[in-house]
């Protein structure tokens, strides 16, 4: 694809645009498996030069992929037909904070830690905060809808939205949403750019809501000897009323993966639960940690830990927090992939699925790990495989159609916090189909000339593996 780089450095500067082989082998890749090489790399610093580079992009029909920090799983920023990679990390700007209304103003390319590291003198915090929050930019979250471990309280990145300054594909700013936390004053636009992956705007300012961080917060862990146990451990403490502000899971592929990686000294049970209560009222936290241990020893949870200290909470948490890094070190000569890794299911399938995630990848010859925040119905999930074998990505197919049939049979979702992009395409479309029209619609509407991330969500290729070049040398 040929691109006018003089006329992007005349935009943004010479040092801000990059055609260096080199550069675009980086770019290529996100934390997904798959690899195609970008045109060109530039790096806008305002919202005017975004408008500039769209309005050059849609005379020339180039396409533009809006990047953060590339941790997205899905595929999401690789340049299936080339063109322009749009790195918005330069627009990092935290514009204003205001305690007061309980809101951020920040620029895309702003850090979740960042931001939180901003906003802790304050005594306040930005909730959503995923497991790669020291990287992922908050408009990376906003395209994903990203969430974390406390979403079974706090919910997702779309539940702190307030607005946006969004350019669209012909140049055109528009300012979407409010600074009230909630607003019935026409289509609430700002909610259709959240989740959409780049493909309708470019997020070039965010206000965002913020929350009061809990004066106590107190984190227990339980051991079960069987997975459906601890499944139906998580169903019950979210069906009886409890109020956990994080309940998260962790299988025995996962902790004999950690305890490898870490030396951690866990005990290689069946499951582990880490459950969580915080407030500004001690005994309301108590209150809270205990129903959670008596449903866990109902469902024959055991040697429950529980602490109120930040160290020993940190320690507790370091196998959860690192689980996913660590998954390549459960069996020698197979490496972690991204592909089925973020279903949702209804809180009463929690149980069943986690043994049905088990029970389809052993019947193919392959290993997958189940673990993630399952008190907001989010079961994260990793295949393992040996990358070299070229029968293993044939296995891993017949996985992710054989699992997401069953998924969207008990009405779960193919992702709940990751996103669609190219990996999780296929399944996607073959469940929603009754939308993808609507959506197509949308699409041309705001994006005549196709050039915002094409070739993602519901018109990404039907076979994940020959979408891209995949990032491992298959023999």
């Amino acid at each position: 694809m040929k691109i006018d780089i003089e006329k992007l450095k005349k935009i943004v500067g010479k040092e801000n645009v990059s055609d260096d082989i080199a550069d675009l082998y980086v770019y290529a890749s996100d934390a997904s498996v798959h690899h195609a090489m970008p045109t060109a790399i530039v790096r806008p610093q305002t919202i005017e030069q975004v408008q500039k580079i769209m309005r050059y992009a849609n005379s020339s029909k180039t396409p533009i992929i809006a990047r953060g920090a590339g941790s997205g799983t899905s595929g999401h920023t690789v340049p299936i037909d080339g063109g322009i990679i749009l790195d918005m990390k330069k627009m990092n700007r935290i514009l204003d904070i205001r305690p007061e209304d309980m809101l951020v103003k920040v620029e895309p390319g702003v850090v979740d830690d960042d931001l939180n590291r901003a906003l802790k003198p304050m005594g306040l915090f930005y909730p959503p905060a995923p497991a790669s929050s020291r990287i992922a930019t908050i408009g990376g979250e906003i395209a994903a809808n990203a969430s974390g471990v406390r979403s079974v309280k706090y919910g997702a990145t779309r539940d702190y939205v307030y607005g946006m300054k969004v350019v669209l594909a012909n140049g055109d700013l528009v300012n979407l949403g409010s600074n009230t936390r909630v607003h019935s004053s026409g289509y609430q636009l700002e909610r259709l750019i959240v989740g959409s992956e780049g493909t309708l705007g470019i997020v070039v300012e965010a206000t965002m809501g913020i929350r009061p961080i809990p004066k106590f917060r107190c984190l227990a862990v339980a051991n079960f000897d069987k997975l459906e146990d601890a499944g139906n451990a998580i169903s019950d403490i979210i069906s009886s009323g409890c109020e956990p502000s994080m309940l998260e899971l962790m299988d025995k592929i996962g902790i004999v993966a950690v305890n490898k990686a870490m030396n951690l000294g866990l005990k290689e049970v069946g499951a582990i639960i880490l459950f969580e209560a915080d407030g500004n009222v001690k005994e309301a936290v108590d209150f809270e940690i205990e129903k959670m241990k008596k449903i866990c020893k109902k469902y024959n949870g055991k040697d429950i830990k529980k602490s109120y200290d930040l160290a020993e909470r940190t320690k507790l948490f370091s196998g959860r927090k690192k689980l996913f890094a660590s998954l390549s070190r459960y069996k020698e000569g197979i490496i972690c992939t991204d592909l089925a890794d973020d279903m949702g299911v209804p809180n009463s399938k929690i149980a069943e699925a986690a043994e049905k995630i088990h029970e389809i990848a052993e019947r193919n010859n392959v290993i997958m790990a189940v673990y993630g925040h399952c008190g907001s119905g989010v079961i994260h999930t990793k295949i393992m495989l040996d990358s070299k074998k070229k029968s293993q990505w044939e296995d891993a197919e017949k996985v992710i159609d054989e699992l997401y049939d069953y998924i969207h049979s008990v009405g779960g979702v193919t992702s709940a916090e990751h996103g669609i992009g190219l990996s999780k395409a296929p399944p996607w479309k073959k469940a929603r189909s009754d939308i993808i029209p609507v959506m197509r619609k949308v699409k041309r509407a705001l994006d005549p000339n196709n050039i915002l991330n094409p070739h993602k969500i519901m018109d990404a290729p039907d076979n994940w593996v020959q979408a891209t070049n995949l990032r491992y040398k298959v023999g």
